[in-house]
Parts: C-alpha cells; structure tokens; sequence
C-alpha cells in the first residue's frame, strides 16, 4: 500500500497539519510521509467481515471500532499508522475525532505488498502502545489467521487455519476464521 516516501523529515506536528490538507492518507514512520493506496477486493472484504463480527458486539460494550481511515498514534515514537481495523475501549479514545491513541486491538490485513511493512516496521512500533494487548494479522491470499498476544513481559504467537476459532482475549470476542473468509475468493497464483 506504499506509493512513494518523501524524503524530507517532518515532526508529528506538522505531519498533522500537513496530512490534514491531502486527498491521499499518509502513515508517519520515523519522520517521514508515506502515501497509502488502495489494497484488494480481498483485502476490503476481510476487513469488513471482520468489522461485521466485532462492531455489534464492542459498541453495546463502550468501545469502538474503526476500520482503515482511521490514524492510531504511537505515542512513544511519535509515528502514525493506518490499520485496517483498531479498537478502543478506553474512555479517552471514546470522542476522539483525529486520532485513537489507546488501542486494545490492532488488526492488519496483510497482502504481498504490505506484509513485510505491516511484520516489520509497524508491529516494532505498535508493540510500544502500552495499552495494546492483541496484534492480529489475516493474509489476504491463503487463509491464516496470527495473533500476538501480550503476556506481562513478552508476546504470545498464535497461527490459525480452517475450521479454527480465534479467541480474542483482549475484548472478549471469539470469531470463525472461516467467517473472517466469508466471500472473500483468494486468488491463486
């Protein structure tokens, strides 16, 4: 989903006011804007399957649920990302207008093009959200399912398939992978 970097550095600040003013979303990493493009048809239909099983059950619960265009702050780093869905139940996240800044859960949709970023780059700085407690990765091009978990002073890995039920600790819902998959055709290559 990166289009191009621009290599001059900016700080949080103006990446805010800047950002503010395009047609495009930019993800600040390290200083530096990076343009997001538009991902898959099974990149979009995994992210609202997976929308359609967690928004009706977290709202009635307090939190919310935002899907791709919506900025999670890394406070520790001063970046800003993009994940294809975030969920907060911290009260201070609750009228957010710009940006959530207490995620419980991250979940990324991965494709060919974003995998290492969203591996890489991304899961290094989001692992210092202290209130982050389950990072979820959906490939959109075979069905497997990741989650880390965080557990005290590490993160807990786990890889599900078919016929398999991802138990999401962190707001206590469980979901079918294969629901997750529902409609989505993976292309073969």
């Amino acid at each position: 989903m990166i289009a191009f970097s621009d290599s001059s550095r900016m700080t949080a600040e103006e990446y805010l006011k800047w950002e503010a003013l395009q047609d495009v979303r930019y993800e600040l990493i390290d200083g530096i804007a990076v343009a997001m493009t538009g991902g898959t048809i099974a990149h979009n239909d995994i992210a609202l399957n997976f929308n359609d099983k967690l928004r009706p059950v977290l709202r009635p619960k307090g939190c919310r649920v935002n899907v791709s265009d919506v900025k999670v702050t890394v406070e520790a780093t001063g970046n800003y990302f993009y994940p294809d869905l975030v969920v907060s139940c911290d009260d201070r996240d609750l009228e957010a207008t710009k940006e959530i800044r207490f995620p419980r859960l991250l979940i990324e949709v991965l494709s060919p093009k974003t995998e290492a970023k969203d591996r890489g780059i991304k899961w290094q700085h989001y692992r210092q959200i202290p209130t982050l407690q389950e990072y979820v990765l959906v490939s959109s091009d075979r069905i497997l399912v990741e989650c880390f978990r965080r557990r005290e002073a590490f993160w807990m890995y786990q890889a599900l398939g078919t016929g398999e039920i991802l138990q999401l600790e962190s707001v206590g819902v469980s979901v079918a992978v294969d629901d997750l998959y529902d409609g989505v055709a993976i292309a073969d290559d």
